[in-house]
């Protein structure tokens, strides 16, 4: 027999997946988000219209790539406008593929496919339309879609004397071929608004590289010089946007004690606090993923570990970064540490699930998926934290 709760949730998931079903526009709160202002930073919370701006959203990392394919082109449509309906108010998404065999938007240093760009023309105009915001990713640190490995591959063959893909973060080389990825990406024009990227207030924030770490060095000085060089050489292009490293949130050697909360023994040369306290870097980030980290653990432990791991990257964006602290990505539900630390004024400032699918996208399926036709209760799950944290926003408002 289903108890009270399970009812409620039976209900309310059901009804749920009826409004899902219908065609509404954007809310006037959601239109607001992408509406010509830029959200800005003040201590530790994201501000918007003289008021706190908490983060609920997801990943969608495909967007781009099924854009730039007119019978893939709904999809991008369809799940846009999902995310709207779950309240979200953020989607991060990668802005690179580098000589992929399928979707390569770079298809050579310098070079680039007009197709893939106005594939990502088409997902910033969609997401302006149904009042999202947008964190975009400029590289990869493993493989799929080129990453680091590729950039690295160009080098080698223009002669350079490469050991490994981390020689991405020293190689002058490389990092000439990343800037000018930087730079053609920022100061694109989309073909559909006609807006500058680096003047459009659609894009939340930069993201330097999805989820960096540099084996040939644990000690963490090499990822810090690239972090302070590239976020400066982001900055003098588009002072307008926020920016972000992309980091996991793995502790080094700053302060030694926090890598404790490491899951393992093992450096992977990231500095969640020296990383986070470069000037040009505007708010922090952690991934959580205690399944992957801790595999032989059981269900316990991970819970465990999950606590520990969001509590003290909370405290030390609060106690010492004093910069807002985004869960990027999570498979776990981590909704209710999320809440609590926004009640308090505290950093947790929001967070983005891993990762919203759409029907027909099978060989996307990673074990993370959300597709709302499938998965009401959950779905249902992430609205009912954009509420409540659009009802904190407005509370908080600073007079």
């Amino acid at each position: 027999m289903l108890g009270n709760l399970q009812i409620f949730l039976f209900i309310a998931a059901s009804s749920f997946t009826v409004i899902l079903s219908l065609n509404l526009p954007a809310t006037d709160q959601q239109r607001k988000s992408a509406e010509g202002i830029f959200i800005k930073v003040n201590g530790t919370q994201f501000v918007k219209d003289n008021q706190p701006f908490y983060i609920n959203g997801l990943n969608a990392y495909w967007l781009m790539s099924m854009a730039s394919e007119p019978t893939e082109k709904e999809k991008v449509s369809i799940a846009l406008h999902q995310a709207s309906l779950l309240g979200a108010n953020v989607v991060r998404t990668w802005a690179f593929s580098d000589a992929d065999d399928y979707f390569p938007l770079q298809t050579s240093p310098g070079f680039y496919n007009e197709k893939m760009f106005k594939g990502l023309d088409f997902v910033i105009s969609e997401a302006k339309k149904n009042g999202l915001l947008l964190i975009l990713s400029l590289v990869n640190n493993n493989e799929e879609f080129g990453g680091k490995e590729q950039y690295v591959q160009w080098a080698r063959e223009k002669g350079q004397p490469i050991s490994s893909s981390d020689d991405f973060f020293t190689n002058d080389l490389v990092k000439r071929f990343y800037k000018h990825h930087v730079k053609t990406i920022l100061m694109r024009k989309n073909s559909i608004s006609e807006i500058h990227y680096r003047d459009d207030p659609t894009i939340l924030a930069w993201e330097l590289i999805n989820e960096p770490r540099c084996n040939k060095d644990i000690s963490g000085d090499t990822l810090q010089a690239w972090i302070e060089e590239m976020s400066s050489y982001v900055k003098t292009i588009d002072n307008n946007h926020l920016l972000e490293i992309g980091l996991e949130g793995f502790y080094g050697d700053s302060i030694a004690d926090r890598k404790q909360f490491n899951p393992g023994n093992n450096g992977v040369g990231t500095d969640f606090i020296s990383n986070n306290l470069v000037p040009g870097i505007d708010f922090a980030t952690i991934h959580i993923y205690p399944e992957q980290w801790i595999p032989r653990s059981n269900l316990m432990d991970q819970l465990v570990f999950l606590q520990s791991w969001i509590h003290s990257h909370i405290r030390d964006s609060d106690k010492i970064l004093n910069k807002p602290l985004l869960i990027t990505e999570f498979g776990r539900s981590i909704y209710s540490y999320i809440y609590a630390s926004a009640k308090e004024g505290g950093a947790g400032a929001g967070s983005l699930f891993w990762q919203l699918l759409v029907h027909g996208q099978d060989d996307l399926r990673d074990g993370y998926e959300v597709i709302i036709s499938e998965t009401p209760s959950l779905a249902f799950i992430v609205y009912h934290q954009s509420q409540r944290l659009l009802t904190l926003s407005n509370a908080y408002a600073i007079t």
